[in-house]
């Protein structure tokens, strides 16, 4: 893509408004636009990053066995009186339409998926399934002082499982917890397994942290084990040795929650009478499991852990572009770009009329992983540097090219 055509532009100053690094950064950089607290727009450079993200997350659902479906975002007010989270869900968002109906703006999306589970399931030749959604959650939250990581609409990944016992359900649980390890190894976040309560649904849940001392979450963790429990969990405050492998130092640390998955049991299904029919033919509960990525949240987490003082830097499995072509003399960049066009390398091709030193702030400042400049001076070679590196190699393009593969 030529950046002279890119319907973004990077800002000389960090926004006022903002207090979050991750707001800030990616506001000033052109990826997201802020409407209003807790709302932003995607921009090109930020969608590009968000349709990143959700390839990784789509290509592990579906090895999990999920089968994708797109729910409403408007909900019917009568599921959601059914599960009597009408008046307790405080977050809720409630809309009138003209004929006086009610409805709700679905902040999470069980008192749909538990109907339409309803319509299918019928049989234990049914269960096991999955069904997965990418999809817009309204929250009417108390707190937006931390951009994209706490918004009132966001971006998220939500996957329900079915089965037709506990012990299914239990496999099943376990098999995401690595599922969701793989998804956060791929987009470069170090995610710690965090034991959470379950509340009324099983005595834990599991959250996927990523500490970090910006993080709005308290975790306690032992610094030998893979004991990690929230500070809702952990009832050990003053205990200096780790409960689990007795011989860890237990510390503590911010987070941010980028997942979480949680054992519903028949939480949902009762009320809503999701049953099935056994070999025998006697009606039983369907037992159910949720798993949920905030994708949103993922690309603001990756914009406060990745960058530095003079922008961002993107790990190379969700960056908008993998090259940022910068033309210093015009003319000089538009043979290089066809090539890498050809070579089915993503590169944003900055053919401004710009100052050098204006084009390679703003380079820096998007935090693409690698820079190619082509100038008078670097004749029929590139100018090649790493973002997250200070020295620069004038090398060939095929070089280049061998060196990106």
């Amino acid at each position: 893509m030529r950046q002279s055509e890119l319907f973004s532009k990077v800002s000389k100053n960090f926004p006022a408004d903002e207090e979050a690094l991750n707001a800030k950064l990616l506001i000033r950089a052109g990826f997201i636009n802020k409407e209003m607290a807790g709302v932003y727009s995607f921009l090109p450079l930020g969608l590009r990053v968000i349709r990143k993200i959700e390839a990784i997350i789509r290509e592990e659902m579906e090895l999990a066995g999920g089968r994708e479906v797109l729910m409403p975002v408007l909900h019917p007010k009568e599921n959601w009186v059914t599960t009597k989270r009408w008046e307790s869900f405080d977050a809720l968002y409630k809309v009138k339409a003209r004929d006086g109906r009610e409805m709700a703006l679905g902040p999470t999306h069980e008192e749909i998926i538990f109907p339409l589970a309803k319509k299918l399931i019928n049989s234990y030749k049914d269960l096991p399934i999955s069904f997965y959604q990418i999809q817009d959650k309204m929250r009417d939250e108390a707190r937006t002082k931390s951009g994209i990581l706490r918004g009132r609409e966001f971006l998220m990944k939500d996957f329900y499982s079915f089965h037709a016992n506990e012990a299914d359900l239990d496999r099943f649980y376990e098999k995401m917890k690595g599922v969701y390890a793989r998804v956060f190894e791929r987009l470069g976040l170090n995610a710690r397994l965090v034991e959470a309560s379950g509340g009324t649904f099983s005595k834990y849940s599991h959250e996927f942290q990523v500490l970090t001392s910006v993080g709005e979450d308290e975790i306690y963790f032992c610094d030998k084990c893979d004991f990690a429990q929230n500070k809702e969990v952990f009832g050990l405050a003053n205990q200096a040795t780790c409960p689990s492998c007795k011989k860890g130092k237990i510390e503590a640390s911010n987070g941010i929650e980028v997942g979480n998955i949680f054992k519903l049991n028949t939480k949902f299904s009762d009320p809503f009478q999701v049953t099935y029919k056994d070999e025998k033919g006697e009606e039983k509960p369907v037992f159910a499991g949720c798993y949920g990525i905030g994708i949103s949240r993922v690309l603001g987490t990756v914009a406060e852990l990745f960058n530095d003082e003079r922008g961002l830097l993107w790990p190379q499995a969700i960056a908008p572009f993998r090259v940022h072509l910068v033309e210093l003399e015009e003319g000089k960049g538009d043979t290089v770009y066809k090539d890498l066009q050809g070579a089915q390398v993503e590169v944003l091709y900055d053919d401004r009329k710009l100052t050098p030193g204006e084009k390679f702030a703003e380079a820096d400042l998007i935090g693409i992983p690698w820079r190619l400049v082509v100038s008078k001076k670097t004749g029929a070679k590139v100018e090649v540097k790493r973002r997250d590196e200070e020295k620069a190699a004038l090398i060939t393009l095929k070089e280049f090219l061998n060196l990106l593969n």
